[in-house]
């Protein structure tokens, strides 16, 4: 099991990242309160147990997907547990089949590397190549989980937040499906 820090309600006092730095300046303008942990680098979900439990939360997770001549993505958050079925993603929307975006793409497209993929990077997509979509179980939880960006840094904000604060800010319209 990785090691996680005591939970603080404050920025690191160094940034790893300019992303990481502005996802703490956007929580900030947007009056998004959080609690975090510093951690081990965790970038799977069975790493995420011991940060769950010191952040009282479950963990999402947060994919970049792509078609196959990558001219169409997609950032799909649901549950950590939850197995993710591409076949069953393209039907919901109607698309042909995704697969994975490269890793160097989710560093050009939102700033981060495998492992801490966040939609909290959403507002950098200026362009709205990015289409966000939301496994509607996610919304029934009252605080969302995530990376700051790192892999070495989770927080906590409340759902409503993430939904009614940071996503119209980030410009991006929600789909929600099940």
């Amino acid at each position: 099991m990785i090691k996680v820090s005591e939970v603080k309600n404050t920025p690191p006092e160094e940034f790893k990242t300019k992303y990481q730095k502005e996802v703490y300046s956007v929580l900030a303008k947007l009056g998004i309160e959080f609690l975090r942990v510093d951690n081990e680098p965790a970038v799977t979900m069975d790493d995420c147990i011991a940060i769950d439990a010191a952040l009282g939360v479950k963990t999402v997770k947060t994919l970049l997907l792509c078609n196959r001549q990558k001219t169409n993505f997609y950032l799909f958050v649901t549950e950590g547990d939850k197995p993710f079925v591409t076949k069953d993603f393209s039907k919901k929307l109607e698309i042909s089949r995704v697969s994975f975006a490269p890793a160097e793409m989710l560093g050009e497209m939102l700033g981060c590397e495998v492992g801490s993929t966040t939609v909290l990077t959403l507002h950098t997509d200026k362009e709205k190549r990015i289409q966000l979509v939301i496994d509607k179980a996610v919304l029934s939880y009252e605080y969302y989980g995530c990376t700051d960006s790192t892999t070495t840094s989770y927080m906590r904000i409340k759902t409503d937040d993430l939904i009614n604060k940071y996503i119209p800010f980030s410009k991006h319209k929600a789909i929600y499906i099940d």
